[in-house]
């Protein structure tokens, strides 16, 4: 089969999918299809990258070299740009929702006020203040998502969709195009798909594995009907593709996420594990510890070499030894994503580094170069916040809080060997989803009657934030249609 006759065959494949997953019985409104662009495109590859593939249309692309990377891309300046409004004016439609959510996020808030004052420091302000915008973009896209009628069903198909955009066209291009394949800088074959490099592919397919497998369980779970029946097939077979590229990806972190991520939506579906904080707290912390010895402490053991990583994470570390003691200022950092632009050719220099070489390999040392202690500490404050949250959310909705508490935990593991807080980065957009989605429990006709005129965002009397109170959301009941 040529490429064009497979080609078809994907697109048949990707109808069925969309079809076999629809969901009667709950309603999303049109804007979701915003964060589903957002998440296929950063997922992937840039918008100005696509047109030039599938249209042979370039209006310029960033290219390579700091000039290149400073001025960006005209065409993807103008698509994020056009993506970033339309999501402002939906969140305008919905800002009392989005007052009282921000409201009590304010770990979030702090972090990107943080980043917004770090610009003025930076040696390429204007460049930096564009980045804080897409940093915007990403808890735009965020806000969108827990804002709807029922956020449960918005992650849902979220995951979902992006899943049948990328994953079938990620097969479809290593099997029959060389646009899905290349080698790294070292000379490696890897398996591309969608992505440019192996790492990416990694990460967003475990991630839309998780929502997946999430996803199915939810539908094993619900009551027999033929849709249901339908929606596991869909589910079941979204799962399959997502194991099948992770496979294919031969991206190590990424498998090890899944698997300790998979765990925690498994286990915490148990009441025997929901039921109780402290059990809770026990099964995050033998897989947080199970992670970080796998990666950190393995070498020895041959753990790191079963996860196809030599003794010193294929390099890692030494760029980490390298690049620390270039922070400028361990305080406050070099300002907002200016690190690598402002400072990094003094680690580009040396010979046993890479060229073109743009990050740590590391979330934690990314973030202490641009931020220093200050935005490392306000990273850990959102990991903890975010944790906490999750936890007590166990107690309205676990299926929810299941999810959730795999982000938060595979977001922290994957930015130990990966830089898994940089904006438009999948992880980043799932951890800012597990901080605000505990939050955006009021739906229906409850939200309207918390949100309304004159009314506090705290129950009368109880001090509890908006949804402890409340009848549990996120039911598999038919919801309001929700609309912009």
């Amino acid at each position: 089969m040529g490429f064009w006759g497979a080609l078809l065959v994907c697109a048949l494949v990707v109808w069925g999918l969309f079809r076999y997953d629809r969901e009667k019985s709950t309603r999303t409104s049109k804007a979701i299809w915003l964060p589903v662009l957002w998440l296929s495109i950063i997922g992937s590859r840039p918008a100005s990258a696509w047109l030039n593939i599938w249209f042979g249309i370039n209006f310029g692309s960033s290219g390579a070299g700091l000039d290149a990377q400073l001025d960006g891309s005209p065409t993807d300046a103008a698509v994020l740009g056009v993506l970033l409004a339309a999501g402002m004016f939906v969140l305008g439609r919905r800002k009392s929702r989005v007052r009282c959510l921000l409201r009590g996020n304010f770990p979030v808030i702090l972090y990107f006020t943080y980043c917004l004052a770090s610009v003025l420091w930076s040696p390429f302000p204007e460049v930096a203040f564009k980045r804080w915008l897409k940093a915007i973009a990403d808890l735009t896209m965020a806000l969108i998502v827990v804002t709807e009628s029922d956020p449960a069903a918005s992650l849902r198909r979220l995951f979902s969709w992006v899943g049948f955009l990328l994953l079938p066209a990620s097969i479809l291009l290593i099997r029959y195009s060389a646009l899905g394949r290349g080698y790294d800088p070292d000379g490696h074959f890897m398996n591309t798909g969608v992505t440019t490099n192996k790492n990416s592919l990694g990460l967003i397919t475990f991630l839309i594995a998780l929502g997946a497998l999430w996803s199915f369980i939810h539908a094993y779970r619900s009551r027999p009907r033929l849709e249901r029946t339908r929606q596991l097939y869909a589910r079941g077979a979204l799962l399959a593709l997502a194991v099948t590229v992770l496979m294919l990806a031969h991206s190590a972190t990424s498998g090890a996420c899944f698997i300790l991520g998979g765990v925690l939506i498994v286990a915490t579906h148990l009441p025997y594990v929901r039921q109780r904080r402290g059990r809770i707290h026990a099964l995050v912390l033998t897989v947080l510890a199970t992670g970080g010895a796998a990666i950190l402490l393995g070498g020895e053991s041959g753990v790191l070499h079963a996860l196809g990583r030599d003794a010193t994470l294929t390099g890692r570390t030494d760029i980490w030894r390298a690049v620390i003691p270039l922070c400028p200022n361990p305080l406050i950092g070099a300002g907002f994503e200016s690190f690598w632009n402002g400072f990094g050719d003094n680690v580009r220099g040396l010979s046993t580094f890479q060229r073109g070489i743009n990050s740590a390999h590391n979330g934690y040392i990314d973030v202490y170069l641009n931020l220093g202690w200050v935005g490392l500490s306000l990273i850990a404050f959102i990991l903890v916040g975010g944790y906490r949250r999750t936890v007590a959310t166990f107690r309205r909705n676990p299926e929810l809080a299941g999810l959730m508490l795999a982000f938060v935990a595979t977001s922290a593991i994957y930015s130990v060997t990966e830089a898994g807080f940089r904006i438009l980065t999948p992880t980043w957009i799932c951890l800012l989803l597990a901080a605000l989605a505990p939050s955006g429990g009021v739906t229906g006709p409850a939200i309207k009657k918390v949100l309304a005129p004159g009314r506090s965002s705290l129950h009368r009397g109880t001090g509890a934030p908006i949804g402890d109170a409340l009848p549990p959301p996120f039911s598999d009941k038919v919801s309001p249609s929700f609309h912009l």
